[in-house]
């Protein structure tokens, strides 16, 4: 369902879904998540209210997160030899945003005067187009449209590849279990012609305690984004879970390669979500899963690249080995 156009012309801004239908989504998602036993989860892509991008934003620029200047300074050394490696008439982001990552490559291909169309998708509506407006301000010679949705239902919503890159940036490949992540490079692939590319950010294994102070800040800004998902539960489903009957857990668990952020109860609960016609019952020290954060090796990505469609073509750190980009190309 398209939305409204907008006085600027037609709406650049695509909604994969009516709003009855993301309501009916949210509510089956979250209903599924609270009813596992024995730990009741969360999907994190509901951390994206207006809030909770505002709370990732100052995440990327604490002194104790480095994945954000990590990539960037990587980005800002090689963004042009991928371009000049794929070659893109087209750039498709998932997870869109308007700042100076995604504007690496579009000036790399604005010099190269192959720049022909930007896409975005994003869960974040209000976001994505203030994005798209920017963007499309900034780059006037391209057509700048954005998609409403999530990367793992809705990539068919950016149509058949060719001459695309494709960006994932940001480390959030982490965010899905590794069983899963297969079945979304398949799915990326089947949006990407022969010979395009997908750029992908890789949050490397490194010391646990680097990886329990980025999750873990002094400034207590993760803890209150974590916080922030029972508000957006709040704001949408008519939830009761009170933010102050939680607190913020994050651990690194070595033997499985990942960090999990969960909210541990301070108190005995019995809490309901109308809008997903759940009920939870809690009680004191009980937890709920609101997020995965698996950290890769090269071979532990490349393993997972089999039978996809996709190749792992450049692999590049930084000095430290804290972060890699690889650039998969479809086979």
């Amino acid at each position: 369902m398209r939305a409204m156009p907008s006085p600027r012309g037609p709406d650049p801004v695509f909604r994969t879904r009516a709003p009855k239908e993301a309501f009916a989504a949210m509510a089956a998602e979250v209903r599924e998540g609270l009813s596992r036993r024995p730990l009741p989860e969360l999907p994190c892509k509901y951390f994206y209210d207006e809030r909770g991008s505002e709370l990732f934003e100052r995440i990327t620029g604490l002194p104790e997160y480095y994945p954000t200047r990590t990539e960037t300074a990587i980005l800002e050394a090689h963004a042009v030899e991928v371009v000049d490696a794929v070659g893109p008439r087209e750039l498709a982001e998932l997870g869109s945003g308007a700042g100076h990552k995604i504007r690496l490559f579009l000036d790399a291909m604005r010099s190269r005067r192959s720049l022909e169309s930007v896409v975005l998708l994003e869960i974040n509506e209000g976001y994505l187009r203030e994005s798209v407006d920017r963007l499309q301000d900034d780059f006037p010679e391209a057509r700048v449209r954005g998609i409403v949705g999530d990367f793992l239902h809705d990539l068919p919503a950016l149509g058949p590849g060719g001459g695309r890159l494709l960006l994932f940036l940001a480390g959030t490949l982490g965010n899905l279990h590794p069983d899963d992540v297969p079945a979304f490079f398949r799915a990326a692939a089947a949006v990407l012609a022969p010979g395009d590319g997908f750029l992908v950010g890789v949050d490397l294994v490194k010391d646990p305690a680097r990886l329990h102070a980025a999750y873990n800040d002094s400034a207590g800004v993760t803890a209150e984004f974590n916080l922030n998902i029972l508000r957006v539960l709040t704001d949408r489903l008519g939830a009761n879970l009170d933010p102050a009957a939680f607190e913020h857990v994050a651990f690194y668990d070595a033997e499985r390669q990942w960090i999990e952020m969960r909210l541990r109860a301070r108190r005995a609960m019995r809490a309901s979500v109308p809008g997903a016609g759940v009920e939870i019952v809690l009680a004191a020290g009980d937890e709920i899963r609101t997020e995965l954060s698996c950290k890769y090796t090269r071979d532990s990505l490349s393993s997972r690249l089999a039978g996809t469609g996709l190749l792992l073509e450049r692999w590049t750190t930084d000095p430290e080995g804290l972060f890699a980009s690889a650039l998969l190309r479809r086979s």
